[in-house]
């Protein structure tokens, strides 16, 4: 079995995905993927490296790129944005304490809010703790696990560009194994999807993808990274959000 085979089995990803993710793979050199195989230090871990595929790709409607894996191994399951150790999203003071101090999940959090009314900035344009500790929470969902569940059931792909966060090189040396598998990605899933996704592209790092000749053919979204608080009110996230309707639980949830 070759290192590509091996990895892609221990992901358990979708059947949809393992000729599109297999071709890409080869554009990434055969040894590094080996030396992961090998010595298994890195994260999120050779059997969550593409867990971000275990959804399909024919109802994939838009692919937002993180950067790299969170930097804790029970943080870091292989989908972007998606913090492992965080359970409750909900506190009697608002949001629970780990959403609060994850900067980017707590203002991802505050534009879905706003973005189904089910809040209002304050005077001073502020979400604050208390006005979400006075929001009615029973008809929400309530679990990150659930969040990212319904984010996937709304069609997003979440998925690092550099998927490998290794101790001995820093993500920046990491994303040079990594640059031509994205290229080549966007290449194979332009062959295989009836209609293309849009790219979330968050951030700087993020809209670097937009410079790949493979993406110019797919409709995108850019936005500053959610880590800024500018990013709440971004009219295009407010918009998408408002699409998606992610925390009302709906009847079919």
């Amino acid at each position: 079995m070759t290192p590509i085979q091996q990895l892609l089995k221990a992901s358990s990803i979708h059947p949809e995905w393992e000729q599109p993710l297999g071709n890409a793979l080869q554009s990434v050199e055969s040894r590094y993927l080996q030396n992961l195989l090998s010595h298994p230090q890195w994260l999120p871990g050779s059997h969550q490296l593409f867990s971000a595929f275990r959804r399909d790709l024919s109802g994939c409607r838009y692919i937002l790129f993180g950067e790299s894996p969170y930097p804790r191994r029970e943080s870091a399951n292989g989908i972007a944005f998606y913090d492992a150790a965080v359970n409750q999203i909900w506190s009697d003071a608002g949001l629970s304490k780990a959403v609060n101090r994850a900067t980017s999940l707590r203002n991802i959090m505050k534009t879905m809010l706003l973005a189904e009314g089910l809040l209002q900035p304050d005077k001073d344009g502020k979400i604050t703790q208390a006005a979400i500790a006075q929001l009615d929470k029973q008809g929400l969902i309530q679990t990150i696990e659930e969040l990212f569940s319904t984010l996937q059931q709304r069609g997003l792909l979440l998925f690092n560009a550099t998927p490998v966060l290794h101790p001995a090189r820093k993500p920046q040396q990491e994303a040079r194994f990594w640059s031509d598998f994205v290229e080549s990605l966007l290449q194979q899933i332009a062959s295989h999807a009836e209609t293309l996704p849009t790219l979330l592209l968050w951030g700087k790092i993020a809209q670097q993808i937009t410079q790949l000749e493979s993406a110019k053919a797919y409709p995108g979204l850019i936005s500053e990274h959610p880590y800024n608080l500018s990013f709440i009110q971004n009219p295009a996230m407010q918009a998408l959000f408002a699409d998606l309707k992610i925390l009302k639980k709906q009847p079919t949830d």
